[in-house]
């Protein structure tokens, strides 16, 4: 962390600067401003060595409250205390700039002594909250890190269970975030963050834990299923979703918007958009958008993958043969995204291709 070594004064009069720099004077270096504009231009060249900012609010070019609202809009009053200095500090004016983040609010004329100790406890009690996020913010990323390897650990159990899916798991979280991408470039997606799309894809590798809970014989038989084994293998959505909700029980993974997402993806990637789908025949725009992501990337993956039933078919073949609704129907935005993004899903399959 870059040593915070100086003070920046605010203020258009050149008295009350060369008063406060002579209080700090020795103790910090002293930027003076004599106008907002040129205050802000000076926390963007020395932003991270201010201790602290002594800020009047009425100053020609961007007056305080304008340089206060830019410093906070741009995070800097996360790391810098702002002290307002001024003459004007009347309730409304109080408010408003405590509103803005101001740390603390002197009114002038100041006493020298007043001055120093409320701008140093300023700057300690920035520092501190500093600290603490700091340490915050390493427990956030262990516990980010044990939830990972859980998962990674849990997709490991699936695909050791199913001989054949490889790195299915992997493809399908990576061409899940492909689809969901696509999905917000379209506009098809306007309440999708890019924050939430990671979070869903990485929910998308345990879209067949339920597998698991599936008899070996039947998980990878080399042919068709019998009406009757298949029906077996079809409980594997929503076994998949109890073992999610065990999982958010238990506290295993900490991340419990992942889980949510779990759940939904586990439940609905073999819903289909016309209600021919399970387990619970959802259809349109009932099945969560997180579902319909995964199920039209799992559609894709095993169309051009190998299993011990089927050959691959090429990325082309399996494109067409989802967009004839040979797989069941998908949503049009679905269609749309799949086409949009075809060339990323090849590079995909091609890149994290099974080892034989």
């Amino acid at each position: 962390m870059v040593q915070q070594d100086a003070i920046l004064i605010a203020d258009d009069v050149e008295l009350n600067r060369a008063m406060l720099g002579s209080i700090f004077d020795g103790h910090y270096q002293i930027l003076e401003a004599e106008n907002g504009e040129q205050a802000r231009e000076l926390v963007y060249a020395h932003g991270e060595r201010i201790a602290a900012i002594l800020l009047d609010l009425i100053m020609p070019k961007l007056d305080g409250f304008e340089l206060l609202s830019i410093l906070k809009d741009e995070g800097f009053l996360k790391s810098i205390p702002v002290i307002i200095i001024s003459s004007d500090t009347s309730y409304e004016k109080q408010i408003k700039a405590f509103d803005l983040g101001a740390a603390d609010i002197v009114k002038k004329p100041f006493e020298p002594g007043l001055v120093v100790r409320r701008v140093n406890n300023a700057i300690e009690l920035s520092k501190h909250k500093h600290h603490l996020q700091e340490i915050v913010d390493k427990q956030t990323e262990a516990i980010t890190v044990a939830s990972d390897k859980m998962l990674t650990a849990l997709a490991a159990i699936i695909e050791f269970r199913s001989l054949e899916t490889g790195m299915h798991n992997s493809r399908i979280s990576l061409l899940s975030e492909a689809m969901l991408t696509e999905l917000v470039k379209m506009g098809a997606a306007p309440e999708l963050t890019v924050q939430e799309v990671k979070v869903m894809s990485k929910a998308a590798v345990l879209h067949d834990i339920g597998k698991v809970a599936v008899p070996d014989n039947i998980l990878n038989k080399p042919g068709r299923f019998t009406p009757e084994e298949f029906e077996i293998m079809k409980t594997h959505s929503a076994k998949g979703a109890d073992m999610i909700k065990a999982l958010q029980n238990m506290g295993a993974i900490s991340d419990q918007k992942l889980l949510q997402y779990a759940y939904l993806i586990c439940r609905h990637h073999h819903e289909r958009y016309d209600g021919k789908g399970y387990p619970d025949a959802l259809k349109g725009e009932e099945i969560p958008l997180c579902a319909q992501a995964v199920a039209i990337a799992d559609c894709y993956d095993a169309l051009t993958s190998v299993r011990c039933y089927k050959a691959a078919y090429t990325p082309e073949v399996a494109l067409q043969m989802i967009i004839n609704g040979e797989c069941g129907e998908f949503s049009e935005r679905m269609i749309n995204a799949l086409k949009n993004c075809f060339e990323i899903f090849r590079e995909i399959v091609t890149k994290y291709a099974d080892k034989r």
